[in-house]
């Protein structure tokens, strides 16, 4: 049975302890409270003995994993140890397909190699990929020729995307200095930040706005400037992060239910939604040689006008009433720039 992401974190910092030759023979609860610090922190959830013993055996046995690690305990020390002191689940070989993965993984991450929050991380890429013995190939120079990662771009605001997220982490509030796009008038926010979320290349912070006592979305770019203002807050019992944007298409906030949109697509531009779906909730209604019909259980927002308008003539609107009207508004309003 394949491990679970938690159980292979464990994996790896039960090597780390047999590793470890500034404290030999860790025993069973030196790895259980190693676990437990590195994935929960002090005062985080429990592990229990039996899920270490569980972890040993794997590690030892499981094909799946191909391990086969030399783990022995030893009495007289009372703990554990590698038979082969050279050994760890981290020198393991990789095969063909393994680094042809690491090498497109590495590819897709260098796109955000100037992006401030992700800094911190090359050192670490480059010693993944040079722990695991990676070693250029002849035609890897040559890359670009026959694959093109898409670029993103670094936007304005990115640069508040660590200290925004230390105060998600840690539940502590912040003040910020704000400018709309509509409004050049500075105006300053104190703020319990809940969530960060990405959409089209740009962030958002998604906060607790003490003085209206609502949840609202904040646009990176538009913050100038960002103070701690230490005070430990309390995410409200009513933000659930998972439901938050269920049924947005973009970064408008939940506010209003969400409708039941029906759009009919001509087929060309119908089939390429069937392959790549807009939203988690779309549903192929009607299928012939003249139109693909999808629905979707979205808010009516304008990111949803936004991508209607950018198929033009080949979508109409069936439902709802109000969608549609948005929509010709919007088409009327265009057509007075020509």
């Amino acid at each position: 049975m394949p491990a679970n992401k938690y159980a292979l974190l464990r994996y790896r910092i039960i090597d780390r302890c047999l590793t470890n030759s500034s404290k030999p023979y860790p025993t069973r609860q030196d790895l259980l409270s190693a676990c437990e610090e590195a994935l929960y922190g002090s005062g985080g959830e429990n592990i229990s003995q039996s899920t270490i013993d569980k972890d040993i055996w794997a590690m030892k046995n499981e094909g799946n994993l191909g391990y086969y690690a030399p783990i022995l305990f030893s009495r007289p020390d009372g703990g554990y140890y590698y038979e082969d002191p050279e050994y760890s689940i981290s020198q393991l070989s990789l095969g063909d397909d393994d680094l042809e993965a690491i090498r497109f993984a590495a590819a897709t991450l260098d796109q955000f190699r100037d992006v401030p929050i992700f800094q911190q991380y090359e050192n670490a890429i480059e010693k993944i990929i040079n722990r695991v013995n990676i070693s250029p190939r002849p035609d890897d120079a040559q890359l670009e020729k026959f694959i093109q990662f898409e670029k993103s771009t670094v936007s304005k605001g990115n640069e508040h995307l660590g200290p925004l997220l230390d105060a998600v982490r840690s539940k502590k509030s912040i003040r910020i200095h704000y400018r709309k796009f509509t409004d050049d008038n500075l105006k300053e926010y104190e703020l319990n930040p809940y969530l960060l979320k990405e959409y089209h290349n740009r962030w958002y912070l998604v906060a607790f706005d003490t003085a209206s006592k609502h949840i609202r979305t904040f646009g990176l770019e538009r913050i100038e400037s960002i103070e701690k203002a230490e005070r430990k807050f309390v995410v409200e019992e009513t933000f659930d992060p998972d439901a938050f944007f269920k049924h947005s298409i973009g970064i408008t906030e939940k506010q209003v239910k969400p409708h039941e949109v029906v759009l009919s697509f001509e087929p060309v531009a119908g089939k390429f939604l069937k392959t790549q779906p807009v939203h988690a909730s779309q549903k192929v209604v009607l299928e012939n040689e003249k139109e693909i019909r999808i629905s979707l259980h979205v808010l009516v927002t304008p990111e949803l006008v936004s991508f209607i308008l950018g198929y033009g003539k080949q979508v109409k609107v069936i439902n709802p009433v109000m969608l549609k009207k948005a929509v010709i508004q919007h088409l009327r309003e265009a057509q007075e720039n020509y």
